[in-house]
């Protein structure tokens, strides 16, 4: 894991996929955690003001001080942070929609009991496309498309529960995603991750609320399966190029 940006009220970190971010119940067996790392990393105390789930890369911010991790916290709790992320899909959605879907929170043993499901919405930008003359699924071509993802809630597993729910879902996912593609891309690309990852974030900082943008890379080996796939410009674009301004 690495430094991104630091500066005396925020650091953010490159969160690698696999690595939780802090202590779950969810997870018992797990003993690494990112807040962990990021502690070493700066030689201080931390504030989490967000999660990324364990399968998921990116963008992983940290607050340096109380006060920085209620007024960013706040800014999460009221969806006034824009968030952008890359995901790999089966099929090829349209070039752009709004999935409006609400969910359970399925970490919430009273919301699944009770059944009640709560607003959930994400848009979405397909950036590039291809084809390839593998017969994965019943079909006798594989088609896959490379998406920007900006969820405007914030449902646990949203982006993957709502990408599977339009039937293109993110290739990686074991939960959510079809086996058969995540075999394809482990077996013929090398790849087993889910190919999901947090690459922008706009926000206030927390000193004076000026417009505070961060971008990140994907990841190499995400970098690395773009290329193999003829993705690579779209993959150097700008996180916040798809879609109106935040």
């Amino acid at each position: 894991m690495r430094i991104l940006h630091r500066d005396e009220r925020l650091l953010v970190v490159d969160k690698p996929p696999g690595l939780l971010v802090h202590r779950s119940a969810l997870d018992r067996g797990e003993t690494r955690y990112a807040l962990q790392q990021a502690r070493a990393l700066a030689g201080r105390r931390l504030w989490p003001v967000h999660r990324l789930d364990k399968a998921t890369s990116g963008l992983l911010l940290f607050a340096l001080d109380a006060d920085a991790a209620r007024c960013v916290g706040g800014q999460f709790e009221r969806q006034e942070i824009a968030k952008r992320y890359l995901a790999v899909v089966r099929g090829w959605p349209d070039e752009a929609g709004l999935i409006d879907h609400p969910l359970i929170d399925d970490d919430d043993p009273a919301a699944v009991a009770a059944g009640v499901a709560r607003a959930a919405c994400t848009r979405w930008w397909r950036l590039a496309t291809v084809e390839l003359p593998y017969a994965v699924d019943r079909y006798p071509t594989a088609r896959y498309a490379l998406l920007s993802l900006a969820p405007l809630t914030g449902r646990r597993h949203q982006l993957r529960r709502h990408l599977k729910h339009i039937a293109h879902p993110i290739v990686g996912d074991t939960t959510h995603g079809k086996g058969s593609h995540n075999r394809f891309f482990r077996e013929h690309y090398g790849c087993a991750r889910l190919l999901l990852a947090c690459v922008g974030m706009r926000l206030r900082h927390p000193d004076d609320g000026r417009p505070f943008e961060l971008v990140a890379a994907p990841g190499d080996d995400y970098a690395a399966l773009a290329s193999r796939l003829g993705w690579s410009q779209a993959l150097a674009t700008s996180p916040f190029a798809a879609g109106p301004p935040a």
